[in-house]
């Protein structure tokens, strides 16, 4: 099952008087904490739509190995009109999609995986009654809801979808907290540090040094996908000489061609993966959501009264 996520932070925080995607918890910032918790539970493609403070923010993020899309409509527009335009991006790269505002960032990897674990078209979790977030949609949802007049928001598109939500039951009081105003925030950090341990991780690939990772994977999927090596860069916040040098080093710690290359010519030049940077790519996606998925079953064994 092939599975992406939206998050939304095109808005300008204005009830909150401080950026809210940048704001700390604990350690990391919002958005981080957002986007390490959908990695942790396998989302492989993950979009960020941007519009206020966007450079600020898509700067902070950058080689994190997410894609951002920006809301240029921002200020006359709603969170229904950013979160189309991330889905319309994934709906044809993804089987399930995850959907979450930026401003609810402290549901579990273990939340996340009963959604997806439910097979179901359309799903929300719910404690002790209440609806939270993240939504999990289907690319038939999805599609439905792109084609919506948007009346009502998300919620009435998600009405009209013609797709009963499944509501489930999770041990997660995390769905339900978000960062609105100056009071959720600190009510926000107050449940944070109650919160349990986690395993995150980070996998690199290595000979005498590492030349493989997610963000690389990244790279070389976007580079694929759009058939050009500065638009791929573009998406990931990052140089184009980087972008070139991750490549080489890649190739030569390989020996193998992973990306090919045209010069010029009336259409320009495009970018494309060899036969043997899609089967890198393969597997290296496989290797990775098993080792995820492997990490927590063991962390659990290994510390689950611990902490």
């Amino acid at each position: 099952m092939r599975v992406g996520a939206v998050i939304t932070a095109a808005g300008m925080s204005s009830r909150m008087g401080d950026f809210k995607p940048l704001l700390n918890i604990g350690s990391m910032s919002i958005v981080k904490r957002i986007v390490a918790t959908l990695r942790q539970a396998g989302a492989e493609n993950i979009v960020l739509v941007t519009g206020y403070n966007a450079e600020a923010l898509e700067r902070h993020l950058a080689g994190s190995g997410i894609v951002f899309l920006r809301n240029e409509d921002y200020e006359h527009s709603h969170m229904f009109d950013s979160a189309k335009i991330g889905l319309a991006y994934l709906v044809d790269k993804c089987d399930r999609i995850l959907f979450t505002p930026v401003d609810i960032p402290l549901y579990t990897a273990s939340t996340v995986s009963i959604l997806l674990n439910s097979g179901a078209e359309l799903a929300c979790p719910t404690y002790n009654g209440q609806s939270g977030h993240p939504l999990l949609l289907s690319d038939y949802v999805a599609r439905k809801i792109l084609t919506d007049s948007g009346e009502g928001g998300m919620q009435g598109a998600i009405t009209r979808c013609g797709v009963d939500m499944l509501e489930i039951s999770v041990d997660d009081e995390g769905i339900l907290h978000d960062a609105d105003t100056p009071q959720d925030y600190k009510k926000l950090l107050e449940f944070h540090n109650k919160q349990l341990a986690r395993p995150i991780v980070s996998i690199s690939i290595a000979r005498e040094n590492h030349f493989f990772d997610n963000k690389t994977a990244m790279l070389l999927s976007l580079i694929d996908e759009t058939g050009s090596m500065i638009a791929a860069c573009g998406r990931m916040q990052l140089s184009y000489s980087a972008g070139w040098n991750t490549v080489r080093n890649l190739e030569n710690q390989m020996q193998k061609s992973i990306v090919s290359r045209t010069q010029g010519g009336s259409g320009g030049g495009n970018s494309r993966l060899t036969e043997d940077g899609r089967e890198l790519l393969r597997r290296f996606t496989q290797y990775e959501s098993w080792l995820r998925e492997e990490a927590t079953q063991q962390f659990q064994i290994f510390f689950e009264d611990f902490f």
